[in-house]
């Protein structure tokens, strides 16, 4: 399986969970959600399982699961990583006005 960027994960019921592959995907999607019953869960949980299968692309599946866990407020906000922090700062050091 491939494994994609980390999602956080923080359900209904309090406990996080670091996804970044179709199987924790599938996990994830066994725990406390919001709305088990929404349209867009539904759709995430055959495309995981539809992946694991071998019959779906894993990151289309991928891609469904972080939009529902975003749907239903459970996917934790990221900050960026280090190196796009010192990225970003130095094009704000190049962009600022000598002096």
């Amino acid at each position: 399986m491939s494994r994609f960027l980390p999602l956080t994960i923080r359900f209904v019921s309090g406990g996080t969970m670091v996804v970044t592959t179709i199987a924790e995907a599938k996990r994830a999607l066994a725990g406390t959600w919001k709305n088990k019953d929404a349209p867009a869960y539904l759709e995430a949980a055959r495309l995981v399982d539809d992946a694991i299968a071998g019959i779906c692309r894993p990151a289309i599946a991928f891609a469904a699961f972080k939009k529902v866990a975003a749907q239903q407020g459970l996917l934790k906000p990221t900050r960026p990583s280090a190196a796009l922090s010192m990225l970003d700062e130095l094009w704000l050091r190049r962009k600022a006005p000598p002096g």
